[in-house]
């Protein structure tokens, strides 16, 4: 059997790829949108992508199991449980529990484990070349390291109201009559991370045990002890927020993501080109730099999306594709760091078109105003704005700061003054660099914290 984990680090998402090397058939579970890693590990091992499926109607990032079954010709698979609301919305294999994909000697076993969301599989894998009982379990958000998936991401991201409350319940029974009863030594891989909003406390090692889930988790002593009531209130406790975006990649993944097919490339442009361009109002320039390179000056009207691993994150806090349809240009001379961008947008459903331009010659004029923390008491502002999470906010921030997360500000922006200067921070003042890009966009003269909450903790020490 060839077993290969993939992984996102943006996102903290792992899909998988499990084969049999004898019949030369792979399937691939939970794939991002971006397909290309999964057809090159399929032609360095002579693979032939024969089934495609996903544990659960995703919500942190647009699915790619449609993308690459139309690619490949593999046949789709996707989940038939959860009820009359959870069904796709589109041409694909129903799994239920107990139903099984065979794949030479191994076979991939389909469990419903309701909670984190109605429909959820894990998948039970028994390899047939050497044992007759499951040795690894996919699970999906349903179990993580160290953690379980939130129940309340319907609630948050597709409408619901109180489902949270449904949704831990059935995470407790799922926990008690499926996952512990797998032997000790099953190998668990779950399709996220450390630093996941699908959880709150995932751990960062790629894969755990049955056993050790069992014996050091938090939430173990809990169902072992049966006590169902404890371990939704500890469950529900502190999670983190929901950005506004999940509830569109819900309802997308939900409907069927669009085929991408054969995607544009970037090309590069001159700069007078995309000067006209952002003019005419037909593109938006993205700088893709750190907060403290835009600090020292930026093009007119850009957003800040730094590439790297927060690329999808940033680029679905600030940009809207349901309404903006302009083309992105990225200020970089770097092609490859143009079509890292493209990829990473594509995977939380930005599907506008990108190109690059070299900005040695463009304009870079406009400075983001900065206030320093000993001159903030001196400054004349019509509202100071916190744009961390909520947790961090609870923790403590700056007194008489509105709490404004960045994951939700583009679509909550009347919860804002429109009659002054807005000061804006976060914790370190990377989040702020790239919520305030998209404030100044929509009009709000914004003036950025230097340094931040830590900067403001610091002078306080």
């Amino acid at each position: 059997m060839l077993f290969e984990r993939v992984y996102e680090d943006g996102l903290a998402h792992a899909s998988f790829m499990i084969a049999c090397q004898k019949k030369n058939t792979a399937l691939v579970v939970d794939p991002r949108r971006d397909v290309s890693v999964y057809l090159d590990l399929a032609a360095k091992h002579g693979l032939t992508i024969e089934a495609v499926t996903e544990t659960h109607i995703h919500a942190d990032y647009l699915s790619g199991s449609r993308e690459l079954a139309a690619t490949t010709g593999a046949t789709l698979y996707v989940s038939g449980e959860g009820g009359e609301d959870w069904q796709y919305g589109f041409e694909a294999e129903r799994l239920h529990t107990g139903d099984t994909i065979t794949l030479g000697n191994i076979t991939v076993e389909a469990v419903h484990t309701p909670g984190h969301t109605p429909e959820h599989l894990t998948f039970l894998i028994t390899d047939g070349a050497v044992a007759d009982e499951p040795g690894y379990m996919l699970t999906g958000d349903f179990v993580f390291v160290g953690d379980v998936g939130r129940p309340d991401l319907l609630d948050e991201a597709a409408g619901g109201e109180d489902t949270r409350f449904t949704g831990a319940k059935d995470l407790f029974r799922s926990l008690k009559n499926t996952f512990l009863t797998m032997p000790d030594y099953v190998q668990v891989f779950p399709a996220h991370g450390a630093g996941s909003p699908c959880g709150k406390s995932l751990g960062a090692v790629p894969s755990t045990t049955v056993g050790y889930e069992r014996a050091t988790a938090w939430w173990a002593p809990f169902v072992e002890n049966d006590d169902e009531q404890g371990f939704i209130d500890s469950l529900l406790e502190g999670q983190p927020d929901a950005p506004t975006y999940f509830s569109r990649m819900k309802r997308l993944n939900k409907e069927g993501p669009a085929l991408l097919g054969q995607r544009h490339r970037p090309d590069e442009l001159e700069s007078e080109a995309v000067d006209g361009l952002v003019r005419d109002e037909e593109a938006i320039v993205v700088d893709p730099r750190d907060q403290h390179a835009v600090h020292s000056g930026t093009y007119p009207g850009s957003l800040n999306i730094p590439a790297g691993a927060n690329a999808s994150k940033f680029a679905a806090w600030t940009i809207d594709p349901d309404s903006e349809h302009r083309r992105l240009i990225i200020a970089t001379d770097d092609a490859e760091l143009a079509r890292d961008c493209s990829d990473a947008f594509v995977r939380v459903g930005v599907d506008n078109e990108v190109d690059y331009f070299s900005p040695a010659d463009a304009d870079l004029t406009q400075v983001p105003k900065l206030v320093a923390v000993d001159d903030l008491s001196d400054t004349d502002y019509a509202a100071l704005v916190d744009v961390r999470e909520q947790t961090e906010f609870d923790a403590g921030t700056i007194d008489g700061a509105l709490h404004l997360p960045g994951g939700k500000a583009h679509w909550t922006l009347d919860a804002l003054p429109s009659d002054g200067p807005l000061v804006t921070f976060c914790q370190s003042g990377a989040r702020n660099s790239v919520v305030s890009s998209m404030l100044r966009r929509q009009g709000f003269d914004i003036v950025e914290l230097e340094g931040s909450y830590a900067a403001w903790e610091a002078a306080r020490s």
